[in-house]
């Protein structure tokens, strides 16, 4: 017997009875038991909606409502996500940094497992400075400007992706033209669950970009 189950509440309804009955009363006990069963299931939607009331806590379709109420539909439950993994990602970006050169790779760095390329061209630490023995002419680097300010070129990067198990490429032995892999299919990018696209990677730079600038992106893999 638990705190709020059906015996729970039977033992309960059964202590505010006055002592006309004896030990043993089946009769009693199943009329009771109705009574007990629907508030226990009263108990445990309380328990429930307990949960819902912070985000710690919550889950099922409570968090992707709670992800809507912050995010409106920039952060959305991946395919086959557990609520564990999507209650980590509303909380990260909750608090996340912003509006920073870090920030901007760190959330990169989270999305793609890829640190990005940023360069300032008003930066010497990016583009170096004449009278520097590591930067200037005919030393390889990036060519800064004074006339681009609150700008930057990023170079973001895709995840790195192990493939589509069990569906060979072009050019592997065991799977060429007339030659069947498992299934004897095609894969194609549908077919990778979780897949970070090109959207998510510039929808995650304008999410803590600072406002007022201009980044000038591109994405390689």
């Amino acid at each position: 017997m638990a705190t709020g189950d059906q015996s729970d509440f039977l033992s309960r309804i059964k202590s505010t009875l006055p002592p006309w009955f004896t030990d043993v009363t089946p009769i009693l006990d199943a009329l009771l038991s109705g009574l007990a069963a629907a508030w226990a299931n009263i108990y445990a939607l309380y328990l429930y909606a307990q949960l819902q009331t912070r985000i710690k806590t919550a889950t099922d379709g409570w968090l992707d409502l709670i992800a809507g109420d912050y995010f409106g539909t920039r952060i959305a439950r991946k395919a086959n996500q557990t609520d564990v993994s999507f209650r980590a990602v509303i909380i990260a970006n909750l608090f996340r940094e912003r509006a920073t050169r870090a920030a901007l790779i760190q959330v990169l760095t989270e999305l793609t497992g890829r640190a990005p390329i940023v360069i300032e061209p008003q930066r010497p630490a990016d583009c170096g400075a004449y009278g520097v023995p590591t930067s200037g002419y005919g030393v390889a680097g990036y060519y800064g400007s004074l006339l681009l300010p609150s700008q930057c070129f990023l170079i973001a990067f895709r995840p790195a992706s192990t493939g589509i198990p069990n569906i060979a490429g072009y050019s592997n032995p065991p799977a060429a033209y007339s030659t069947p892999s498992q299934g004897g299919m095609y894969a194609s990018l549908s077919m990778i669950l979780g897949q970070v696209t090109d959207a998510d990677i510039y929808a995650a730079i304008d999410s803590v970009k600072p406002v007022g600038t201009v980044i000038w992106t591109t994405i390689q893999s």
